[in-house]
C-alpha cells in the first residue's frame, strides 16, 4: 500500500464544494452533500466514482450527520475519524487499539476476586482455631499426672469403674483396716474411678490359698474350748 498523500484527500478527489458526510455499512456506499444542499451517493464498495443523486439519507447516515451538527461541527475530516467497514464493523483508532490491547490485569482491579475468597479463608481460620482450642491447648495447659508416692512394699494403683475399697483390698490380700492405714486420705464412700491408692503387689494363686489357710488356722486356734 502506497503512502497517503494530499492528492488522496476529498478536496482533490471530489468535485468542488462536494463534502463526504457519511457511510452506510448496509449498502456499502458513501454519501456526499453539495454546496446547494443536494445529497449524493457514491458507487457501492468504492470511495470515489460515479455519483447518484438521492432525496434522503439512510437512517444510520442521517443520525451521524445530526450528531455532528449538534456538536457544532461538520464532518470535514471523515477520513481521520473511525468509520464502519463494509461488514458493519467500526475501524478503531490508534488510541482505541492501544487501550483495547492492554492486558486485562491493567484495566480491571482484582479486588472483587479477593472479596469472594474472604469467606473461604474465614472458615479455614475458624476450623484451625477450634482444633487449637479443643486438642492442642488442653494438652499444653493440663499438668502432667505423676504417680502417687507409696510406702515401701506397695505401689500406686488406679481405681477402675465399679471397684470398691473392700474389693481391691481383698484382691491384694489386705484387710480393709490395712487399706485405710496405707491410704488414710482416700474416701471409700464413694470410691471414684481414677483415684490413686497404694496397694501391695498382687499375690499369686498359691500365695492367696496359703494366706486363706493361715487365716482359717488362726481362726480355729482362737476358737474357745468347751
Amino acid at each position: 500500500m502506497g503512502r497517503w498523500t494530499q492528492y488522496d484527500e476529498d478536496d482533490y478527489r471530489l468535485p468542488e464544494g462536494m463534502k463526504r458526510i457519511g457511510y452506510d455499512a448496509d449498502s456499502g456506499r458513501y454519501y456526499f452533500r453539495d454546496t446547494d444542499g443536494s445529497l449524493w451517493k457514491g458507487p457501492q464498495g468504492a470511495e470515489f466514482g460515479q455519483m447518484t443523486r438521492v432525496n434522503e439519507l439512510p437512517a444510520t447516515v442521517q443520525a451521524e450527520v445530526e450528531h455532528s451538527e449538534r456538536h457544532g461541527g461538520h464532518n470535514d475530516d471523515l477520513e481521520a475519524s473511525p468509520r464502519a467497514s463494509r461488514d458493519g464493523y467500526q475501524v478503531l483508532s490508534e488510541s482505541d487499539r492501544d487501550e483495547h490491547s492492554r492486558p486485562m490485569a491493567h484495566q480491571v482491579h482484582n479486588h472483587s476476586s479477593y472479596r469472594s475468597l474472604f469467606p473461604f479463608f474465614l472458615i479455614i481460620a475458624v476450623c484451625l482455631l477450634l482444633v487449637w482450642r479443643l486438642l492442642v491447648q488442653p494438652s499444653l495447659s493440663s499438668p502432667a499426672i505423676t504417680p502417687k508416692r507409696c510406702p515401701e512394699g506397695t505401689a500406686a494403683y488406679w481405681i477402675q469403674p465399679g471397684q470398691s475399697c473392700w474389693e481391691v483390698s481383698r484382691e491384694r490380700g489386705w484387710s480393709l483396716a490395712e487399706f485405710h492405714e496405707a491410704n488414710p486420705k482416700v474416701n471409700c464412700e464413694p470410691l471414684l474411678p481414677g483415684t490413686s491408692v497404694c496397694l501391695p503387689p498382687k499375690p499369686s494363686a498359691g500365695g492367696v490359698n496359703t494366706l486363706k489357710n493361715r487365716k482359717r488356722g488362726g481362726a480355729q486356734r482362737r476358737a474357745p474350748r468347751r
